[in-house]
């Protein structure tokens, strides 16, 4: 008989384990619920280069909205100066430029620069992001493109002075993609076209660009670009542009130290006209200073 007075005990004893488990099995298939839920999320790529340019040329990277991007791009003369011109310290030129995100998806930017004493407008569309997890996309491509008016005075009389033969254009499209946490690459297919150029020099100039970033440190990476034009190879009085520098990020800034065979940092001149020769010592000491503002 005493198996049957204590049955009703252990009878509640069940009942209440029962209840006890059923909030636990809920929580489970609550988390495989959001664990399934966060795999069909996709997650965007974010910082594939620390700022807008590479070196001279763009970047994949552009200002988010509302943001702006002051920069000051410096460049010494060539170091074949050699002790007089104290490897070229006593020369400079210099760029100053903004640069605005109207969306995360477009940006304009405006620039002045003293080699030639040029101004530009440009825009930077970002067309696809690299992604994974529920959309998955390989790379990054983005379109720029850049109008600059050469402002130098014409002194040539045979050289007629409209506002015409000063412009030039660029196009560009990057292609970026970030391998993982310190390696990024970058090809930049261009096209320039100068309304007006030497007698044997040719208006449209094809060339690709060929950029990477290896990240040694969280604030500290090296850079290096490089940009084959494919139509002045019979012209012996320029060379392919060629830099590699160092990236260092503190706070709001971005520096970038590096050497360069380009004296312009316009697109549209020193993509076909950069005359520095690496193996003679024509090349530069630069800096870029890139400091964003958010609004």
């Amino acid at each position: 008989m005493r198996h049957f007075k204590y049955f009703p005990y252990s009878f509640l004893i069940v009942i209440f384990f029962l209840l006890s488990s059923a909030p636990l099995l809920a929580q489970e298939d609550l988390l495989n619920e959001l664990n399934t839920a966060v795999g069909k999320q996709t997650d965007y790529t974010f910082a594939t280069f620390k700022s807008t340019r590479v070196i001279n040329g763009n970047s994949i990277e552009q200002m988010k909205t509302r943001q702006l991007d002051f920069r000051v791009n410096h460049r010494f003369g060539t170091v074949n100066g050699g002790i007089y011109t104290l490897f070229g310290l006593d020369q400079a030129f210099v760029n100053l430029s903004f640069e605005y995100g109207i969306t995360d998806w477009l940006q304009v930017g405006i620039r002045r620069g003293t080699y030639r004493k040029t101004y530009d407008g440009s825009v930077k569309l970002r067309l696809l992001r690299q992604s994974s997890g529920k959309k998955i996309m390989p790379v990054s491509i983005s379109y720029f493109a850049d109008m600059a008016v050469n402002t130098l005075k014409i002194t040539n009389p045979n050289i007629e002075n409209t506002l015409i033969n000063r412009l030039s254009y660029t196009h560009q499209l990057l292609i970026a993609r970030k391998f993982n946490e310190r390696l990024s690459l970058q090809l930049s297919p261009s096209f320039v076209h100068r309304n007006l150029v030497n007698s044997d020099e040719e208006n449209n100039t094809y060339a690709i660009g060929f950029g990477g970033r290896y990240k040694i440190t969280r604030r500290v990476g090296v850079s290096f670009e490089y940009f084959w034009v494919s139509n002045t190879a019979g012209n012996t009085d320029f060379h392919n542009s060629a830099s590699i520098g160092v990236d260092i990020e503190t706070g709001g800034h971005v520096f970038q130290l590096f050497l360069t065979n380009s004296t312009a940092m316009l697109e549209s001149v020193f993509i076909p006209e950069t005359k520095g020769n690496w193996l003679d010592g024509g090349i530069h000491f630069g800096f870029n200073i890139s400091r964003v503002f958010a609004f």
